[in-house]
């Protein structure tokens, strides 16, 4: 999803800006004056209380403003993102719009700022004031004033986004079209830094392992498999393969700490990747919990999340043909560390599906029949996952 925040002092071009950015990209426009008026125009409780504080003279407070941009964002459901004009405005607006996107599951992809001499965004105002008959933009000393909060309350907030390496300024200088050509070139640049990460999860024996094998060389995604890499520290003997052994040859899940350190290691030595694919974590919800902590660390989050359904029955013929092979795993050798993996996976799944549909990131799949048609519908659906995140 892209969120992108345009910037820029009165009389920049942001509203120009604005609409070729709203038709290419298919985002929802938040405008917080607009929002305000409509609400107020509805006579909403948000609406009432804002207008209240606009006849004494005051600015709606941040309280209010905040409550009406989460409204706006919950109802745009069908949305490649948004694009915020007129917040935020201070610092403190900018924290309180990192936290709105988080418990969202969004963030901010960039803030871009048109820069414009000064001179030249009084004369565009002035020449607004006689085409629009916009009052604010007729009077030098309120254009002046206007200007000044400007660069007293809002240039700070370049700073803050600066820090976090999203901050871009183009020059607002130009015809449309070629503001517009840097503007667009900003975004695809760091639309190309997002990351797509795909959770592929499902029974012992769903043949989770060869669809993820398969869909990361597809898509040129790092295959994370919390199994393989195990068996890896195992096959070197480590300190932590010594402690993991016994847990496998059981059936059981590995302690999280040392699930994390992996995976972790893993994500860190992987330059260069453009997502992950991770297959066998999480199979808990606290595992949820850390895969996203693991991720926010490296300014990421969970894409989607895949499931593919897998009849018990089938399952167990796998894992014991499975068995017969080079492929073999110490768990596919005895019946019932089959089955009791298999216990342990509808013990915990069910926390774990929950937890990703309210997200709305999970997807199903028929797990049984040929391996090239299941992998055709997860690519469809991978291809289009692309798409909507970039």
């Amino acid at each position: 999803m892209i969120n992108i925040a345009l910037f820029g002092a009165p009389g920049a071009g942001k509203g120009t800006q604005s609409k070729l950015l709203l038709e290419k990209y298919k985002l929802t426009y938040i405008s917080t004056g607009d929002i305000l008026r409509q609400e107020i125009a509805a006579g909403s409780a948000l609406g009432l209380m804002a207008r209240d504080a606009i006849s004494q003279g005051k600015l709606a407070s941040d309280e209010i403003i905040v409550q009406i941009i989460e409204e706006k964002i919950k109802i745009s459901t069908d949305t490649n993102g948004f694009l915020f004009d007129g917040f935020p405005r201070t610092v403190v607006q900018a924290y309180i719009l990192e936290g709105l996107l988080l418990k969202m599951g969004m963030s901010l992809t960039c803030m871009i700022s048109l820069d414009v001499p000064r001179d030249e965004l009084i004369t565009r105002m002035v020449a607004r004031a006689e085409k629009e008959n916009r009052a604010d933009d007729r009077n030098l000393e309120v254009i002046n004033h206007r200007l000044d909060e400007y660069e007293m309350k809002t240039l700070p907030v370049a700073e803050y986004y600066r820090a976090q390496k999203k901050f871009f300024s183009v020059n607002g200088m130009g015809t449309v079209d070629e503001i517009f050509e840097k503007v667009d070139k900003i975004i695809e640049n760091q639309l190309e830094n997002v990351w797509l990460n795909i959770i592929l999860f499902g029974p012992p024996g769903a043949g989770k392992g060869t669809q993820a094998k398969k869909l990361s060389k597809e898509f040129n995604l790092v295959y994370v498999s919390t199994g393989e890499l195990i068996r890896e520290e195992i096959f070197n003997n480590t300190e932590m393969g010594r402690q993991a052994q016994p847990f496998l040859e059981k059936g059981d899940p590995v302690p999280d700490e040392i699930a994390i350190r992996l995976i972790e290691q893993k994500m860190k030595t992987s330059q260069g990747a453009k997502g992950f694919i991770f297959k066998g974590f999480p199979g808990t919800l606290v595992q949820a919990y850390i895969l996203d902590g693991l991720l926010q660390k490296l300014g990421s989050k969970v894409s989607c999340v895949y499931e593919i359904k897998s009849p018990t029955l089938q399952s167990i013929k796998r894992l014991t043909a499975r068995a017969k092979t080079e492929s073999a795993r110490v768990y596919d050798l005895d019946m019932d560390i089959i089955i009791h993996r298999l216990e342990v996976y509808d013990k915990y799944t069910k926390p774990v599906r929950e937890f990703y549909e309210k997200k709305s990131v999970l997807q199903t799949f028929d797990g049984v029949g040929d391996e090239n048609t299941i992998f055709h519908n997860i690519s469809e659906a991978l291809t289009k996952a692309f798409k909507n995140i970039r």
